[in-house]
């Protein structure tokens, strides 16, 4: 399998635009054979909370038919970051779409501290199968917690996906402990990160790749929009730029 994380400078609460820029990286990665894609933490709106209850949709809204219209005629699996509108509040969700399947989300399960003024936590871990292999998604926070790997593992999981919008010190803090998670469950660990300000700090990139003998793979800088792709046969990385 051919699986990437994409690096991207969403714009803040423009939908519209962000749509359209995870478009090209989506036909970027097809380009290159990629299987399924994942994106940052809150991709389409930018990580902004305090926009989350004015921007939170649903996993069914029209406005992300193109997303299922592309996975279906390029037998891709999308995963986009969106604040999900729910009964009882919003969640920090992962939309996830797979060629000619019923879409399905993956909610943020471990809140930071700061979210909880403006987001519910996800009740259930969602796994994602993509050509035989099982995909576990993590956002941000959570995949800092070595439970959330560990759950992963008990559902089987083969790859591990971090969706995250994380500053300098934060990417510090996170690449050592997914190099860790990597080798002590021999996975493949994926890191999705955007650019630019978000909230209340700048998100620095440096979306990377690490084997599951921990080594790290490949990595994107910290000023460029594009994609990672891993073949997961050949533990290969190729780099694409936008």
């Amino acid at each position: 399998m051919k699986i990437a994380v994409a690096q991207l400078r969403p714009i803040k609460g423009n939908t519209y635009s962000n749509i359209v820029k995870h478009q090209q990286l989506i036909h970027l990665a097809i380009s290159h054979k990629a299987d399924a894609i994942f994106f940052p933490e809150l991709s389409i709106t930018s990580y902004e909370p305090k926009l989350a209850l004015a921007l939170a949709s649903h996993l069914e809204d029209k406005q992300f038919d193109v997303f299922q219209e592309i996975s279906d005629h390029n037998n891709i699996t999308i995963g986009i970051g969106m604040p999900e509108v729910v009964s009882n509040g919003v969640k920090i969700s992962m939309f996830i779409f797979q060629s000619n399947r019923p879409r399905k989300a993956y909610s943020k399960q471990h809140l930071h501290s700061d979210e909880y003024s403006y987001f519910i936590k996800g009740e259930e871990q969602v796994t994602i199968t993509v050509n035989g292999e099982k995909i576990v998604p993590a956002i941000c926070y959570e995949s800092l917690l070595l439970s959330h790997f560990e759950s992963g593992v008990e559902l089987g999981a083969e790859i591990y996906v971090a969706s995250v919008a994380k500053s300098q010190i934060g990417i510090n803090k996170a690449t050592t402990h997914y190099s860790a998670m990597a080798k002590k469950f021999s996975m493949p660990v994926l890191l999705s990160n955007c650019l630019g300000f978000c909230d209340n700090f700048e998100s620095v990139g440096q979306s990377a790749i690490w084997r599951n003998d921990g080594v790290l793979a490949g990595q994107l800088n910290s000023t460029d929009e594009g994609i990672l792709i891993f073949d997961t046969k050949t533990e290969e990385v190729l780099i694409q730029i936008l």
